[in-house]
């Protein structure tokens, strides 16, 4: 008799009507907004313009999900091509089946694109998400709990994890014998749950110390994947569902030490300050801030007090900037207060933000 554990859900499908509301899916979106606010946030506190986060959600979200697709297409293909495969069902994404690994590839080529597009560094969207994303993974790993897939091997812990039959002719549900939702008759190590409070945990680790040593050049976001694999690779240890081995070791094991090493490379070899970012055309005397002023006022009809509020907080002004040139945080924080860009010293050469872009690239 087991004393203590955690429930799981019995239900992870609800349908309005002919249309299936997935658990897995509303906990996905929930990660990513919630993520792209933090993000949001963050890049507000650089320079950039208000909601040009949704810019990059609009890129990085479909490629994501194509990246996830195609890493869990790479190492599970028996599942669906060759004997007994199914390759239709390689396109069945709501079945399950999309890999973190393959999701944050294909994530950072679709910010990589968006960053292109707007023409601001590479490495000030990724550092701005490097809090952010990890929160993302911990509200999608609510997903796995209501499928009751990815759990651990049996134990004997008080905080074991229920888990369900599930039921094949009625997706979603749990199999139901008189009455009373059917359980596996062990415990099992809630890798969800280890997941979620190692991922909360990366999350307040980068904030912190990419406050306090305040970090440039995708180095928070380096830190976030050496944190997060560091994590993953004991997590992925622990489960029992079916993966593709090599050695005995689980093939995701491989796949994070490769990207700790390579991130923690990355993190000290990659060098310079935190990039801040002030439109191209940002007035540099009282007469040029004088001239936009009286330009944005003879145009004031087709500006909303939403839109002046928001520039006014971010000093980008009431119209999205053509373009960004990165600064030193010294002058950032004079054009936030004057919105004047003061003089560059001698020691600083003036960096376009999209010539930037193309050289961390």
């Amino acid at each position: 008799m087991n004393i203590a554990a955690i429930p799981s859900p019995t239900t992870s499908v609800w349908h309005l009507g002919p249309f299936p509301v997935r658990a897995y899916a509303l906990c996905i979106i929930a990660g990513m907004v919630v993520a792209t606010l933090l993000m949001e946030k963050r890049l507000r506190n650089r320079g950039v313009a208000p909601w040009v986060s949704l810019d990059m959600v609009v890129w990085a979200v479909p490629f994501g999900i194509v990246g996830a697709r195609v890493y869990h297409l790479i190492t599970s293909p028996q599942d669906y091509f060759g004997a007994g495969g199914d390759p239709i069902r390689a396109l069945y994404i709501w079945e399950g089946g999309l890999g973190i690994w393959g999701a944050v590839i294909g994530g950072a080529l679709g910010t990589w694109i968006a960053a292109r597009q707007i023409g601001l560094p590479f490495s000030v969207f990724a550092d701005a998400l490097a809090p952010a994303l990890p929160v993302a993974q911990a509200i999608g790993r609510f997903g796995n709990w209501f499928n009751n897939e990815l759990y651990g091997k049996i134990t004997t812990l008080p905080w074991g994890l229920e888990i369900h039959e599930m039921d094949s002719a009625n997706p979603g549900h749990a199999t139901v014998i008189d009455g009373e939702p059917v359980t596996k008759p062990d415990l099992y190590h809630p890798t969800f749950l280890y997941e979620v409070i190692w991922d909360l945990g990366v999350a307040g680790l980068v904030w912190l110390l990419d406050r306090r040593f305040k970090f440039g050049k995708g180095r928070a976001f380096a830190l976030y994947v050496m944190a997060y694999t560091a994590g993953r690779a004991w997590i992925e240890i622990l489960r029992t569902d079916e993966a593709n081995h090599f050695f005995g070791v689980r093939l995701n094991v491989f796949t994070a030490i490769v990207l700790f090493v390579a991130a923690a490379i990355y993190f000290v070899v990659a060098k310079g300050p935190r990039a801040y970012v002030v439109p191209i055309d940002a007035p540099e005397t009282e007469a040029e801030s004088a001239a936009e002023a009286a330009t944005e006022n003879a145009a004031g009809s087709d500006v909303s007090q939403v839109d002046v509020e928001a520039g006014a907080k971010t000093g980008t002004g009431p119209k999205l900037p053509v373009a960004y040139q990165v600064v030193s945080e010294e002058r950032f924080l004079e054009y936030q207060r004057t919105g004047i860009l003061p003089p560059a010293p001698a020691s600083e050469e003036p960096v376009p933000a999209a010539s930037s872009a193309k050289d961390e690239n």
